[in-house]
């Protein structure tokens, strides 16, 4: 561990605790808190060119944070990271680490237009790119301007390097709405993607379905709108639309405000009437189309604040194929799911937090006093060999135990909980301008995470906000547990020595923030912006319309709709056919009553509708609970949407009248 201080020529090499106030040392007293003194009192190896002298405790440059964290509030902090230093030293065993790949000139950019699915961009695949000219016209200005950023520097990179196949010119991809004579006051003129053929029909189209206009026109609405409130997160509008919009106005004071204080602010989210969509409401395929929407539109928001978005590259290598510790979360979930259908969570995972939980949230100190070293390290070993035996007696493990455990497995894992690709995101959130604009990022950092990540992500800060609860027991404040969590998220070895320096050091209080914003404002950051979800709406529809106009998929498509409705829905033409203007037909497969015609009115919910189909007595219904059960948008524009309670059927009904309506058991 090498820590530089470039105006000294001084290198750090190592911290060494003091003996007499060892911290998790099978000699302290057992589950005693370290004093602070402990921390002050070890020394720090450094290496000068002229003499070796012993030196405290770099100083907090408080100019990294945007809050204002005195030293005693640092203390946790450094504490857990010595903590984590002994529990490495104490564990001898050769592990293997993934090794981070610098990447080379271009490289990157051809990895992010992979990731957001735009491979076909460049390369061999290039002339077959019928599906990336739909995505791309449903871009907004900043998102398309990210886009063509990238799609520059991969050409460019290909003609230095005497590429074979084909390199497109950047202008054969972006093209500018004809007759535009330039960015209008509002930047309102749309990008349009391909050829002058369909730059025309893409045009026709948006005109066509007005309430799918969203992205063209961001600007040019947000302006109308006026100033927007410092704690109102507005969830209709791109982020970047906004921040390039505010940027080049009077309003850009309102977001570039720095608080002095501790105190991070209430956000809300923006009533939308059409219904809020959380993570896990999206079908799949749905989904994949958000994680590429969210990676350019966090692109584009760091290109306008002025940031470097560089995700990482993982080099592939051997890893642990089973077991409990040191081995990937997606191997863990194979394991576990053989034995317990469905799972979205390590069991270990969710079976130390219940072992934590069921000694008391009460307990002094949890989660900041560590377990006893020795004993931790003993009872690691046995659940390795006991735990999917189920022969592992948990009534041996001590509550600190068990929370020093599950920050081992944590820490563990071959990849971070926050990806090698996305760990330096997540840590440069704190260079953002506002605290708005750093949860915006992380709302879409959380949506790049894979399923198993974020679901794990999820229960940790579930439980830690549950631990915050009981403050004025435990006296662990959320603050406290942010600086004793941020060391076991955002230490990671496979970096190298330099980037450790930084997450120990100069970014400990930026990564405690950023701890600190995940557990606060965790149900924000499960919500997926309604910019995105219109979006992927747009796309289907675009996709939709290309297809009808293949005289082979018509057929085909006639053809399978038949039989569908013919062999699956035998009554759906019965059914629609009554149906008036104003009545939707809902359908309830799993409940006694199938389906139920419905009239629209301006305050009717999808509660109300739910509510109606479980008033039925029959002895299903009796055995369902309200909470289980949920109203779901099937077809037309969105896969499958399952609705929150609050949604105006009536506005959802104009946004998409092709849909179908289903209620079912969620995940069934």
């Amino acid at each position: 561990m090498n820590w530089l201080s470039g105006s000294q020529g001084v290198v750090l090499t190592a911290y060494h605790p003091s003996n007499s106030n060892a911290v998790a040392g099978s000699s302290a007293k057992e589950n005693e808190e370290p004093s602070p003194v402990s921390r002050r009192s070890g020394q720090y190896t450094m290496n000068h060119e002229n003499a070796k002298k012993p030196t405290e405790k770099p100083p907090f440059d408080r100019s990294s944070s945007q809050d204002s964290l005195d030293e005693l509030s640092m203390d946790d902090y450094w504490k857990e990271l010595a903590n984590i230093h002994e529990t490495r030293g104490n564990n001898h065993e050769e592990q293997e680490v993934v090794v981070v790949k610098e990447p080379d000139e271009g490289e990157l950019e051809e990895e992010w237009l992979k990731e957001a699915g735009l491979s076909n961009l460049f390369g061999e695949a290039v002339g077959d790119s019928q599906e990336s000219m739909v995505f791309l016209s449903t871009l907004t200005r900043t998102q398309a301007a990210a886009v063509q950023k990238r799609v520059e520097t991969v050409s460019q990179t290909m003609r230095k390097k005497n590429k074979q196949y084909q390199v497109p010119d950047v202008r054969d991809i972006f093209r500018q709405q004809s007759g535009s004579k330039g960015r209008g006051s509002e930047g309102s003129e749309p990008y349009t993607v391909g050829t002058c053929e369909n730059k025309k029909e893409t045009q026709d189209e948006v005109k066509d379905d007005p309430a799918l206009s969203f992205g063209i026109n961001d600007r040019s609405s947000l302006s109308k709108e006026g100033p927007i409130s410092e704690t109102d997160i507005n969830l209709e509008i791109s982020f970047a639309e906004q921040a390039a919009n505010l940027k080049d106005s009077s309003m850009d004071r309102v977001w570039k405000g720095k608080d002095d204080d501790t105190l991070l602010p209430n956000f809300r989210l923006s009533k939308d009437k059409t219904g809020t969509t959380k993570i896990g409401d999206l079908a799949p395929q749905d989904m994949k189309k958000v994680h590429s929407l969210a990676l350019i539109e966090l692109t584009a928001l760091y290109d306008i604040l002025g940031t470097e978005l560089k995700p990482q590259k993982a080099v592939k290598m051997k890893m642990k194929e089973s077991g409990l510790f040191g081995v990937p979360l997606s191997v863990l979930l194979e394991q576990d799911q053989k034995r317990v259908s469905g799972t979205r969570i390590p069991l270990i995972f969710q079976k130390l937090i219940s072992q934590i939980e069921e000694g008391g949230l009460d307990t002094e100190g949890l989660l900041r006093i560590p377990g006893v070293a020795a004993r931790v390290k003993s009872l690691c070993q046995e659940l390795e060999a006991k735990f999917y035996e189920g022969t592992f007696n948990w009534e041996n493990v001590k509550q600190h135990d068990a929370a020093s455990i599950l920050k081992l497995f944590i820490r563990e894992l071959p990849q971070p909980l926050l990806t090698v690709e996305y760990l330096r995101a997540f840590q440069d959130v704190q260079n953002l301008p506002s605290k708005k604009h750093q949860l915006q990022a992380l709302n879409l950092l959380i949506l790049l995470l894979p399923d198993a990540n974020r679901d794990s992500l999820k229960a940790l800060l579930e439980f830690l906000q549950r631990v915050i609860s009981h403050r004025d027991k435990n006296k662990m404040t959320l603050k406290n547990v942010a600086m004793v969590m941020a060391p076991n998220l955002f230490t990671f070895q496979g970096f190298g020595s330099k980037t450790i320096e930084q997450s120990e050091f100069a970014m400990a209080a930026g990564t405690a923030n950023v701890m600190h914003f995940m557990i606060k404002y965790q149900t924000l950051l499960w919500t997926i912006p309604k910019f995105l979800v219109d979006q992927v709406r747009k796309q289907n529809t675009e996709s939709q319309k290309k297809a009808r106009k293949d005289k082979a998929m018509k057929k085909l498509r006639k053809k399978m709709a038949y039989d569908r409705e013919k062999h699956e829905k035998p009554d759906k033409n019965a059914n629609d056919a009554d149906v008036p203007q104003g009545v939707i037909r809902v359908q309830a497969p799993h409940l006694s009553k199938v389906s139920m015609a419905i009239q629209l009115t301006e305050e009717l919910k999808a509660s109300d509708i739910v509510a109606r189909f479980l008033s039925q007595k029959s002895r299903v219904v009796q055995t369902l609970k309200k909470e289980e059960v949920f109203l779901y948008e099937i077809g037309g524009n969105i896969g499958e949407r399952c609705l929150d309670d609050d949604t105006y059927m009536k506005d959802l009904h104009l946004l998409n009248p092709n849909a179908e309506w289903v209620i079912k058991a969620k995940h069934c």
